[in-house]
């Protein structure tokens, strides 16, 4: 005997291919569905609605149809209010409680809709009934009896749609990865979203790994700081090692990036480099005294550019700014991501994965790395909304900063 459930899809669902997605989940999990109605947008502007009844072998099978379509917006006609469970303990939620993707997310509480807010992916949703409110909560930070969301009911979820016709600066940012050379139209169309973000009073986050130090385009990336068009930065310790390195030796990881030549005893330079800025006190100190002059860093400290330096198991040193707690320095970057508007990803698999996590899917990211398992590898994790160069980022980023002059 089977049973069904009805839910319904609404908005650019074709254009978006949210609807032959939710045709394939259904077929890929032996469920079966009837359409009862279907209403097509016939301009371009125009949304469509599906209302689908969805059928299974039992219970449990059409349950977990049922939630692989809520992931992506198909929802029940019949919304109820959600189930609330309180917490047995700091760090424990109960059990079958909900998982957030990073999807625009409402729950329905007493009988009206509540937006969750900080939505990213891979969190709890805890109601305060008081406010009332709801808002995503890491699993560590779930403290003993929260009202943690449980199952999928009373839960609206809304993927990015995409319709036809997009114009404007964003219009290109589509998702995906072009595994190409350097693209002028490209990188100009980022350099126009980024210059359209600054314009709106929205904040560019540039998440960048040692790479952009070691391939020469340290000193274009911090002329983008200078002029403005980064807001926010987030790196790892060696990153801000080597960018100093080059300020006080010449070289970054003991080679000079102009003339590649090996100076000797350039292999001691980074930890040097490391001995300085510790005897100075921190980095900020280091630029107050005159000790760094120049990069990118520098440019953070004199434009008042927040920063999150985060480290690693691997790091030398580290530096007195460098984040060591790992859970401080998600905390750190999370609260650097829920203000961005637009994300820069420059050439580090760990910060963009990481960075990534924590963006709702409505935050434009671009991600560039000569590598292209890092650029798919984050759109796999979830961050659909990311469109990936693959390419040099020592030549993206010099050709960015001249695109930028023209804004």
């Amino acid at each position: 005997m089977t049973t069904s459930r009805t839910v319904e899809l609404e908005g650019h669902i074709i254009d978006s291919g949210m609807l032959e997605t939710c045709f394939g989940l259904i077929m890929d999990m032996d469920g079966s569905f009837e359409v009862e109605e279907f209403e097509i947008g016939r301009h371009e502007t125009a949304e469509s609605y599906a209302r689908l009844v969805v059928a299974a072998d039992d219970e449990a099978h059409l349950q977990s149809i049922v939630h692989e379509l809520h992931q992506n917006g198909a929802n029940p006609v019949d919304p109820r209010d959600v189930v609330l469970e309180p917490a047995p303990a700091d760090s424990v939620v109960p059990r079958e409680f909900y998982s957030t993707t990073n999807h625009p997310t409402d729950i329905r509480f007493e009988g009206g809709w509540l937006s969750v807010e900080d939505i990213e992916m891979d969190c709890a949703v805890i109601v305060d009934p008081a406010e009332p409110r709801a808002y995503t909560e890491i699993l560590s930070s779930v403290e003993a009896g929260d009202l943690v969301v449980t199952g999928n009911r009373g839960i609206r979820v809304k993927p990015p749609e995409r319709p036809r016709g997009r114009e404007g600066a964003f219009g290109f940012m589509q998702g995906g990865v072009s595994s190409e050379r350097p693209s002028e139209s490209t990188i100009g169309k980022i350099a126009d979203a980024i210059a359209e973000t600054r314009r709106a009073g929205g904040d560019v986050l540039a998440v960048c790994g040692p790479a952009v130090i070691h391939t020469g385009a340290r000193e274009d990336l911090a002329r983008m700081v200078r002029e403005g068009y980064v807001d926010r930065l987030s790196v790892g310790n060696g990153f801000a090692v080597h960018d100093i390195e080059r300020d006080l030796y010449g070289t970054s990881l003991g080679v000079d990036t102009e003339t590649l030549d090996h100076p000797r005893k350039g292999h001691k330079h980074h930890i040097y480099t490391i001995s300085e800025v510790i005897r100075a006190g921190g980095i900020e100190p280091a630029i107050e005294e005159g000790v760094v002059e120049s990069g990118v860093m520098y440019e953070c400290v004199q434009r008042d550019v927040p920063y999150v330096v985060a480290g690693s198991i691997r790091d030398d040193g580290p530096l007195p700014d460098t984040i060591t707690d790992a859970v401080e320095a998600q905390n750190a970057i999370r609260e650097q991501a829920h203000e961005a508007d637009l994300v820069l990803m420059l050439a580090t698999l760990l910060h963009s994965v990481a960075v990534g996590n924590c963006l709702p899917s409505t935050t434009k990211t671009v991600c560039v790395d000569i590598n292209p398992g890092t650029v798919t590898q984050l759109v796999d994790r979830g961050s659909a909304q990311a469109i990936g160069m693959v390419t040099d980022v020592g030549t993206f980023v010099p050709t960015l900063a001249d695109k930028l002059d023209g804004n």
